[in-house]
């Protein structure tokens, strides 16, 4: 079999040459950066360049980098930081999104269960929130709006900096969780109290992450134990992990964005020439790396798993529910039937994906698409209408 095409890079990417060069580097500075000694002074030393070079990249001061395991580590602390604090003030009530990653949903549910109120925001069609539905649901007893940048799923970009601003107004905390968007998408920290990203979606290493913490903002800490990232993350740091993230933030450029823009939309515009496809989400507000598609009258881990035997890795969803062969909340959210959020794939670019990769793409999923209908028991021969892919 020829290399193996990899477009599953919403759920993790392979870590940068630069990125495993830098770490194994810092594997050698061994020591515990709360230390005193020369050696711990070495990795703490790494440690404050890191925050630093992260810090810069996303628009604060280093003091307010918490670094966590992951981004949903950092949303739980986000989440659950703020709650319970609020809670003591009489104030219980959060709002969220219907599309949310699971790392926030099942964290406000969680919740909800000890006594919060909970309020899902729905979003349109195309997987747009409406700010508007955001200010109609704030009452006094709200504390929290959590509210995610992009979608993992759809790609979808929402107008957090308008949602962040009603927040303000109303002296809301606002959580937005940033996995997805971190380093492709800007950002504006201006009224955002917190903001949770993760090393391994712009090839860095798994198992680090970071919560902005607008300076000023108080949070109840979640690991107990030491006094290392300002008390709120108890555990001696991850310096190789950290130095990876760090070393992998400096590594996209404008020009990989524009690249990953430009094969997306080759990919969208090739994909849609299929007969009976769907793009799911907004074709505007869209990650650059970001592809969803239905393929109706065929199902679609079937489609994934002909796709693998071809060379080509894609996914049918969140990597955090792939186990679960249930039909996407995101899609579902978006009023979409459930049979036909069966059909769906999402392809996710990287900045090495190649010009040639997505031709080969194309190529094998027109193949697939074409061999699976003819043995599919749905009925692809009835005329298919825009209007049959909904609920009523």
């Amino acid at each position: 079999m020829s290399e193996k095409i990899y477009l599953d890079n919403g759920a993790t990417t392979r870590p940068a040459p630069e990125v495993i060069k830098a770490m194994t580097n810092a594997l050698e500075e061994f020591g515990n950066p709360s230390s005193l000694h020369s050696t711990g002074r070495a990795a703490a030393k790494l440690l404050k360049e890191s925050r630093k070079t992260i810090a810069n990249r996303l628009g604060c001061s280093p003091e307010e980098i918490i670094f966590t395991s992951g981004g949903t580590e950092a949303n739980n602390l986000a989440i659950k930081g703020i709650a319970q604090l609020a809670a003591k003030q009489d104030k219980n009530h959060i709002i969220t999104s219907a599309i949310e990653h699971a790392a926030v949903l099942n964290t406000c549910k969680e919740l909800e269960k000890k006594g919060f109120k909970l309020t899902v925001i729905p979003v349109d069609k195309e997987g747009i929130i409406n700010p508007e539905d955001i200010r109609a649901a704030i009452t006094e007893k709200t504390c929290l709006v959590s509210i995610m940048h992009a979608n993992n799923e759809i790609g979808t970009i929402q107008p957090i900096e308008e949602i962040a601003t009603i927040c303000k107004e109303k002296s809301i905390k606002f959580h937005t969780d940033a996995v997805q968007s971190f380093t492709k998408q800007p950002i504006d920290l201006k009224n955002i109290n917190l903001l949770s990203i993760s090393s391994h979606n712009f090839h860095g290493p798994k198992g680090v992450g970071a919560l902005y913490v607008k300076a000023g903002t108080q949070l109840a800490h979640q690991i107990v134990g030491g006094a290392q990232e300002r008390k709120l993350r108890a555990g001696t740091e991850n310096i190789p992990g950290i130095v990876g993230f760090a070393k992998a933030v400096t590594l996209i450029t404008d020009e990989d964005i524009k690249q990953m823009q430009s094969l997306r939309d080759n990919l969208i515009d090739s994909l849609l020439k299929i007969p009976h496809t769907t793009l799911n989400g907004s074709r505007e507000k869209r990650l650059c790396n970001n592809v969803n598609i239905s393929f109706h009258f065929v199902e679609g881990e079937a489609l994934l798993m002909h796709c693998d035997l071809k060379g080509l890795q894609v996914s049918t969803a969140s990597a955090c529910s792939s186990l679960e062969l249930k039909a996407s909340h995101v899609l579902l959210a978006l009023g979409m039937k459930e049979e036909f959020a069966h059909t769906t794939l999402r392809f996710t670019l990287s900045k090495y994906t190649t010009k040639e990769e997505i031709k080969k793409t194309i190529s094998i999923v027109k193949d697939v698409v074409e061999k699976l209908r003819k043995i599919s028991p749905l009925k692809e021969g009835v005329e298919f209408k825009g209007d049959d892919f909904c609920h009523h």
